[in-house]
């Protein structure tokens, strides 16, 4: 029962500290200074891989889109700091 408890707790500080974070977005870090370092597409060109760079960042960051017509919203972007 502790366990569940202790577990709980943990899953609620996480979820704050995410809800303090500010998304990152492609055009968030383009505006930033941000530079394209790399990219690729798969699965027929509905998704793409972007890898960002920054001279004045010690990591990366690389966002993954997928292009979906059939679905609403139809773009999907999820960008995330790889260290």
């Amino acid at each position: 029962m502790r366990a569940i408890v202790c577990l709980g707790a943990l899953l609620v500080a996480s979820a704050a500290a995410a809800d303090a974070q500010v998304p990152l977005s492609i055009g968030g870090l383009l505006a930033e200074g941000w530079e394209v370092a790399g990219f690729t597409t798969a699965d027929a060109n509905r998704t793409s891989l972007i890898l960002f760079k920054h001279a004045g960042a010690a990591s990366l960051v690389q966002c993954s889109t997928h292009y979906e017509p059939s679905r609403t919203p139809m773009a999907a972007v999820n960008c995330y700091e790889l260290h």
